[in-house]
């Protein structure tokens, strides 16, 4: 006996509910190091008219002054807060199956609504079918999401902002949360940078802009707890400190882990430099003026979250089939936005 046309789309939502439970996708996709570490911190928004608002302090506007004796003092109103507003976004992304394409796999569907007696090898061949769908929806939904965390935003009116537009390669211009970073007064919504390095043996500026920059970070906000970097820039840190050094840990066993005929692990001020493997695919999909390939980045993950919509993370959908048309469809979606609240907590290099 055939599927009813219920079970099949019945049976493609479980498939999905599945592989999104037991394969969550802070977990699988290990090499997706900005993803899983902004999953890792993800805070729920609660549904806004447009945009998810974070809250700031720009200054304290002190009004501290010395007197003696009866001497006047004065007293000030303060305005010391601003808001970051960042307008959420949808994504989505599915799959759809015709009866043709069931028929070819040994399935066969009618439009009763109640329950099927199908045959065991059709139980089979449509488990292994919605197998490899829902396995391969999950993993190209992971792929272009994480890709979008990375980049600007503008490859869509409708895409969220990334992180290379919240930590900048040119911060002070453009406008990030709703906030202008070429006003002086908004210097500090402006995230630390540094281009140009050289890995020259002994001469160059990479390991002196690196300690600057991680200063610079620690002023503003707290230790950067998480450093991604491409394969030039990863192979130039190593490449200077081996040829000017002699080793990797430098004098300071922070500086890397060791060395025995691969370097098994860099190290920066106690933080692993991690190598971020996609960013050579976003180099070949974008080609930036600056590569991916030769950046290197320094984030406070307290600073920048993934901010879902509340009860719209990684959902799974299961639309009606069409009435002109002998076709199933599935899908996930997903509704938020990234978010910064300390843009000087952050920063990124880039060898020349």
């Amino acid at each position: 006996m055939p599927f009813s046309a219920q079970d099949i789309q019945d049976a493609g939502k479980a498939g999905l509910d599945f592989y999104l439970a037991n394969n969550p996708v802070d977990q699988v996709a290990v090499d997706r190091v900005l993803m899983v570490a902004l999953q890792a911190k993800k805070k729920n928004a609660p549904g806004a008219k447009q945009f998810i608002v974070e809250q700031l302090r720009k200054g304290y506007q002190s009004n501290f002054q010395w007197f003696n004796g009866s001497q006047v003092v004065t007293y000030n109103r303060r305005a010391t807060l601003e808001q970051a507003n960042y307008a959420w976004r949808s994504c989505h992304d599915g799959f759809a199956l015709d009866e043709d394409r069931l028929a070819q796999n040994g399935i066969q569907v009618t439009d009763d609504r109640g329950p099927s007696n199908a045959s065991q090898a059709e139980k089979i061949q449509l488990t292994n079918l919605f197998e490899e769908q829902s396995e391969v929806l999950r993993l190209g939904f992971q792929e272009q999401f994480s890709y979008a965390l990375h980049v600007d935003g503008s490859q869509s009116p409708d895409a969220i902002t990334g992180l290379d537009a919240l930590v900048s390669l040119t911060p002070t211009v453009g406008v990030v949360g709703g906030i202008d970073r070429s006003v002086a007064a908004n210097a500090y919504w402006r995230n630390n940078v540094a281009t140009g390095l050289t890995t020259t043996t002994g001469t160059g500026t990479i390991l002196n802009q690196m300690e600057v920059t991680y200063r610079n970070c620690r002023r503003n906000g707290g230790r950067p707890d998480l450093m991604i970097a491409g394969s030039n820039f990863i192979d130039g840190y190593r490449n200077f400190m081996l040829n000017s050094f002699g080793r990797v840990d430098y004098g300071v066993q922070a500086f890397g882990k060791s060395v025995s005929g691969g370097t098994e692990e860099l190290m920066f001020q106690g933080t692993e430099i991690k190598w971020a493997p996609e960013f050579s695919d976003l180099d070949a999909r974008f080609a930036p003026a600056t590569p991916w390939e030769k950046r290197m980045y320094m984030l406070n993950t307290n600073t920048i979250r993934l901010r879902p919509l509340e009860g719209h993370d990684m959902i799974t959908r299961k639309p009606p089939r069409a009435y002109d048309r002998y076709e199933y469809y599935w899908a996930i979606t997903w509704r938020g936005g990234l978010t910064m609240n300390r843009s000087n907590a952050n920063a990124v290099l880039a060898l020349a």
